[in-house]
């Protein structure tokens, strides 16, 4: 069958370095930390005492108190970066056929601080089981799929993907081959993440993931520097509408961007650890450029999972080297985790959003905080060190890899008629 095109119609976020797209991405290429010190608890008792958090963030301002109340943050942030996706889409004001709109969102954890209060409140009393009515409703990771469709009516394809930090990617995936195999006419997709809160720091600092740069939050997170020392927790949301291209083109949407081919691969090979040769990213990577049907010299930019980590940036590294050979010297290559922090099961969805603003825009945000070379990693690869860099960006690739062994790839293509 003819597979139908996939055009990205709209875009929203809500991130630690900017609460709407447009200053997101302009604080993505002024090489903005959003790294500081925890505000939402105190930590000053956790090996990791910082994080990258939503800031001057009030859901007041977009949801009723009440209704606030009901859902988890992962669902809050949701709804909010979904709201000016839909809005900058002008999706609705087209009278679509509410039966062809779906979503599929991801989420890594779901609602971790709902868990963590209710089980609080009934471990603090007596005993008796005592329980908000909303507990599993607000906890589960499904249900920010659900709050999306209700809120606005759509009855399309609807639920949400579970691959740790690559479930928003595996969400983009999804919606995309629905919408070119003719199941749906657009897809709110995306992901959502609120784990900074005690379980989740917790938990990461016990699995010794994240950084403990306690004196200099702002410079923790430095993918590929010889003195990283883990990944920096960042939390958020970020919303795509994936529109089939005839769909989008009838109403005169505006086109952001094609999305062109996604890959999927597993590892194999440990729960949390990547594969030391990079097996996994180099199988997706692959996947995805077949998908796309283009050869590997047509990347110009990939975003890489880049977590700042010793052995997953080395390893990742690894795999482009595997599958570009000497076009990866060619190559612009950034971790826009040095920013944001990971944002887990959102951060699919945030660095898509990153891929689509460089393929608009010509121009490839950096990788901040480097300063010593590691030197596993070849000198001639070109990490955006530092300093946003202007080319010509007619495709780019984004990589998410997942604990577990859950390997993403997404690639995003300049619009053209």
């Amino acid at each position: 069958m003819q597979l139908k095109r996939v055009v990205v119609t709209g875009l929203g976020a809500l991130t630690p370095i900017g609460n709407s797209v447009q200053e997101y991405w302009a604080n993505l290429v002024k090489g903005t930390s959003g790294a500081a010190l925890i505000r939402q608890f105190d930590a000053s008792l956790f090996k990791t005492q910082f994080a990258c958090e939503v800031k001057n963030f009030d859901v007041e301002q977009f949801l009723d108190r009440k209704e606030a109340r009901k859902i988890d943050q992962f669902t809050q942030y949701a709804l909010v970066a979904v709201m000016e996706a839909v809005e900058n889409s002008q999706l609705l004001e087209a009278s679509p056929n509410l039966d062809r709109i779906g979503v599929v969102w991801g989420s890594g954890i779901g609602g971790l601080k709902t868990f963590q209060d209710e089980a609080q409140g009934f471990f603090a009393g007596d005993g008796t089981p005592r329980f908000n009515p909303f507990f599993i409703p607000k906890m589960i990771a499904d249900i920010a799929a659900g709050h999306i469709s209700i809120k606005y009516g759509f009855r399309g394809p609807n639920y949400v993907t579970v691959s740790a930090c690559a479930s928003s990617n595996n969400a983009l995936i999804d919606a995309f081959n629905l919408i070119r195999l003719g199941k749906a006419d657009a897809i709110v997709s995306g992901g959502s993440e609120a784990a900074v809160n005690e379980m989740g720091m917790g938990g990461f600092n016990a699995l010794k993931a994240l950084s403990t740069r306690n004196e200099s939050p702002e410079t923790a997170s430095r993918p590929f520097d010889l003195d990283r020392d883990g990944f920096v927790l960042g939390e958020g949301a970020g919303a795509l509408i994936l529109e089939e291209y005839e769909h989008a083109k009838r109403r005169g949407a505006t086109i952001y961007a094609e999305i062109v081919g996604g890959g999927m691969s597993g590892d194999a090979y440990h729960i949390t650890a990547p594969h030391p040769e990079g097996i996994g990213a180099r199988n997706t990577m692959i996947a995805a450029l077949e998908d796309a049907e283009i050869t590997a010299d047509r990347i110009d930019y990939i975003n890489v999972h880049g977590t700042s980590t010793p052995l997953g940036d080395v390893a990742e590294i690894k795999a482009i080297q595997a599958v570009f050979g000497d076009h990866a010297y060619q190559l612009n290559i950034s971790s826009t985790k040095s920013m944001t922090g990971h944002l887990l099961g959102a951060a699919g969805a945030i660095e898509a959003i990153a891929c689509i603003m460089a393929v608009r825009n010509d121009t490839v945000p950096p990788t901040i905080n480097h300063v010593t070379p590691d030197p596993e990693i070849d000198p001639k690869i070109n990490l955006t060190l530092n300093k946003a860099q202007t080319r010509t960006v007619r495709f780019a690739m984004s990589n998410t890899f997942g604990f577990g062994g859950h390997n993403t790839s997404v690639i995003f293509k300049k619009y053209e008629q």
